[in-house]
């Protein structure tokens, strides 16, 4: 089978230069836009040299500049978007809009993987505020990608290893606490944590795949999934340690969100919605979904007790 040709946006992001890294690494002639707003941002530059050195094709294109971008997308047949949508970070969902309208322009693309990569939108309806302002935004976009006709697949990829597991899913760091650490609630509610390259792996994985055609796809590798006691437990056996556990209530934590910036509420709100609601768990994959280990059990996923092996010194 012919690899389709891959155009990354936001390629030098986060989950952006995995996807690069992975679509390059499994065949596929990657493009990655390159916008001028990089402006004098040394690192992105540099980063984009390096892609191209490793064989990538930058393109150019902006998207004040709908031509430009129409033209990008005539080079491929697959789009990945993968710009920010995070609040601490830059939280750029609705300008895939735009992108959406070129697609649907040029009038040529078999898949688009818009910036998804969390927790399903679809699912979080109930969601509180300020934080669910991020599955709103989402949902506009597949509203617009799905009106448009636009092929597509989803990336339901759960919670970044490196945002949730070293921190052993602690507010505030993104190291192991030496002493202590914060339970939610009974600490027993079941997460999904996912190493990010994996995420990348499965992403570009389904991307020529006619069973994720206009679906979600669900990154839930089963050893993946557990609670936050037992991945405290993981990180105890391997520093032969035991630390101080201090639970909160549902309540205290919500409260918390007062003394909060608006950055910081909408994260204690996907925390609350994860750790004491259960939202990457507390339903079955629907008919019209697919679960990413079961379609690619070639893929040799990072448990998370390697994972944390990293941390010790």
């Amino acid at each position: 089978m012919v690899k389709s040709k891959v155009l990354v946006v936001g390629g030098t992001g986060y989950i952006g230069k995995r996807i690069v890294k992975a679509s390059l690494a499994a065949g596929h002639t990657t493009y990655v836009l390159q916008r001028p707003e990089i402006g004098l941002d040394i690192d992105k530059l540099q980063m984009l040299l390096s892609f191209k050195e490793q064989g990538a094709r930058l393109v150019e294109a902006s998207f004040s500049d709908h031509r430009s971008l129409v033209e990008a997308v005539k080079e491929v047949d697959v789009v990945i978007c993968t710009m920010s949508g995070v609040h601490f970070r830059s939280h750029n969902i609705l300008l895939q809009l735009k992108l959406v309208e070129a697609i649907k322009e040029a009038g040529n693309i078999k898949r688009f993987l818009p910036s998804e990569f969390g927790m399903d939108p679809s699912l979080m309806g109930d969601a509180i505020e300020p934080g669910r302002v991020t599955f709103d935004e989402k949902m506009e976009v597949r509203k617009a990608i799905e009106e448009a006709h636009i092929p597509y697949t989803y990336i339901s990829a759960n919670c970044f290893a490196g945002y949730f597991v070293g921190n052993l899913s602690q507010l505030g760091t993104l190291v192991p606490p030496k002493d202590k650490v914060y339970l939610y609630g009974d600490g027993n509610v079941k997460v999904v944590y996912m190493d990010e390259d994996d995420v990348a792996t499965y992403t570009i994985k389904s991307i020529d795949d006619p069973r994720t055609m206009n679906k979600t796809v669900y990154l839930r590798p089963p050893e993946n999934i557990m609670t936050q006691r037992e991945l405290i437990a993981k990180w105890e056996k391997l520093k032969g340690t035991q630390l101080e556990k201090i639970s909160i209530s549902e309540q205290d934590f919500l409260s918390s969100m007062k003394e909060m910036d608006y950055a910081g509420q909408v994260g204690v709100g996907h925390f609350y919605h994860i750790f004491y609601e259960g939202c990457l768990t507390n339903f079955e994959i629907a008919q019209n979904a697919e679960e990413a280990s079961a379609l690619y059990p070639e893929v040799c996923y990072t448990r998370m007790d390697e994972y944390l092996k990293r941390f010790l010194n």
